[in-house]
């Protein structure tokens, strides 16, 4: 538990709250809006009520814990992503908006009425905003961690209809019977590179090492996928949809990943 320092005091306003805690304006209001469930309006309406002692105490600790670095999602519980809001803890990575570029292209490219897999769903934000969009497509994410599916569980309630998505725990393709056939696969892997001095720098060090890295080159992952897909996992059209943060991979190394997907493919 990181020290707590009281900058916040029982008795003060929340106008005075915005001014008095040492962080950036907007997330010390995301703060006081979780904290006292109040909206944007009612924190300006409201802008004269006084805090309690818990409530003060409730503050300064949340304070504590973003003065320390930890990501304002896991400490809201939650990230939007796609439209969507979606439940996160440090069980699963925080959805970020570039991969939104991931459900993009799988909304355009997945066959009508086909099936789509989702390998390593953490939160399930890519697997329940594809099938939020596209109810015509049966999908299922895979995904090894208990914990992470938990998430995935809750994050598919909270936006599907029932039986909308298939959640299954499972290393890789394990858990899949041989007859399953995908039109389309999606994933985005751990990809950076062991020691890499990213993971121990901003929101990172907060996140689920085993969800960012393969403790090797980065592309361990990408070879088992790539390999896998010889096995036929794909139907006759092969959408294969991979999130790769090529500015983490030495280029030689993301060479190598695609000269190997292209041979099992071909």
């Amino acid at each position: 538990m990181p020290n707590m320092s009281n900058w916040l005091q029982a008795g003060a306003t929340i106008a005075q709250c915005q001014s008095g805690a040492p962080l950036e304006l907007l997330e010390t209001r995301m703060l006081l809006m979780h904290a006292l469930g109040l909206s944007r309006v009612q924190l300006i309406t409201q802008s004269e009520t006084s805090l309690s002692e818990p409530q003060a105490q409730q503050l300064n600790a949340l304070i504590a814990r973003r003065v320390q670095g930890e990501p304002m999602a896991y400490i809201l519980g939650e990230r939007e992503f796609f439209g969507l809001n979606f439940y996160v803890t440090p069980d699963v990575l925080i959805p970020r908006p570039d991969t939104e570029l991931l459900v993009e292209l799988a909304l355009h490219y997945a066959p009508k009425a086909s099936r789509l897999l989702d390998l390593g769903t953490g939160s399930g934000a890519i697997a329940v905003s594809v099938a939020q969009q596209r109810p015509d497509l049966k999908v299922t994410a895979l995904d090894i961690s208990p914990a992470a599916l938990a998430i995935a569980t809750k994050n598919a309630a909270r936006h599907l209809p029932p039986d909308s998505l298939e959640l299954l725990q499972s290393d890789w393709y394990g858990a899949l019977t041989g007859q399953t056939r995908f039109a389309t696969i999606v994933s985005n892997p751990p990809y950076i590179v062991k020691d890499d001095q990213h993971l121990s720098q901003g929101d990172l060090r907060f996140e689920p090492i085993d969800a960012l890295t393969d403790h090797a080159d980065g592309l361990s992952a990408y070879r088992r996928f790539a390999i896998c897909l010889n096995g036929g996992m794909l139907n006759s059209i092969p959408f294969v949809l991979l999130y790769i943060e090529s500015f983490q991979l030495p280029s030689s190394a993301l060479h190598q990943f695609i000269m190997l997907s292209e041979a099992h493919l071909s």
